[in-house]
């Protein structure tokens, strides 16, 4: 039985990551010294946001990260409203007694920010952020597994990337891809991780057949 279902944020739940992208570009490359290619700044994906723009500003890196803040904001509204059915989704679990928490790799302050623009600040029942040193979702999941005595078989994660799927699976617990974004690669994700969804409504009809 399915006991806990977390979610990642950025291309999970919104299609949040070109504004990221944008933002960071913006904010990063007066003190990088060069502009910043996609390629670039989806290296630094994983950490939040302070982590990232340390990865390639050295000097001036609180500069950077305020303006950041400044873009990200100024730039949701590239960004105004959840997935379509991913709300419907929540909704679904957690009428089926369904723990959900948000286990982003977002650091508080941006995640704060998109959640209260997309009217989600009360859906989750915890949020866990990223730290700015290491890709912290492995050790972020094994916390919640023992807060709410979970077992890893009552456990899925939904995430976006390579790197979700094998944090989850260094730990033994299961891990959905979502391919729906619009950055979203899926036949590089199904390579990886044959659970690997193309749509919210995919997604859901495997999750129904899971807790019923």
């Amino acid at each position: 039985m399915i006991k806990m279902v977390g979610f990642d944020l950025d291309g999970t739940i919104c299609d949040s990551i070109p504004m990221c992208i944008e933002a960071f570009a913006e904010a990063a490359a007066p003190y990088a010294g060069h502009e910043l290619t996609e390629k670039e700044i989806i290296s630094t994906f994983g950490l939040n946001e302070t982590g990232m723009i340390k990865a390639v500003v050295k000097n001036g890196w609180e500069e950077a990260l305020n303006s950041f803040y400044e873009n990200y904001k100024n730039l949701h509204e590239m960004c105004s409203a959840p997935f379509d059915g991913i709300c419907e989704l929540i909704a679904c679990l957690k009428q089926n007694q369904i723990i959900v928490p948000l286990i982003t790799g977002k650091g508080e302050k941006s995640c704060k920010i998109t959640l209260k623009k997309l009217g989600l600040e009360q859906i989750f029942d915890e949020v866990l952020y990223g730290s700015e040193k290491r890709f912290n979702k492995r050790e972020n999941i094994l916390y919640l597994l023992e807060k709410y005595a979970v077992k890893k078989e009552e456990f899925i994660y939904i995430g976006d990337t390579v790197q979700d799927a094998d944090a989850c699976s260094s730990i033994g617990v299961t891990c959905l891809l979502a391919a729906w974004a619009e950055l979203a690669d899926p036949a590089r994700l199904k390579a990886h991780n044959p659970y690997t969804f193309e749509s919210v409504f995919e997604l859901k009809k495997f999750l129904e057949l899971k807790i019923k």
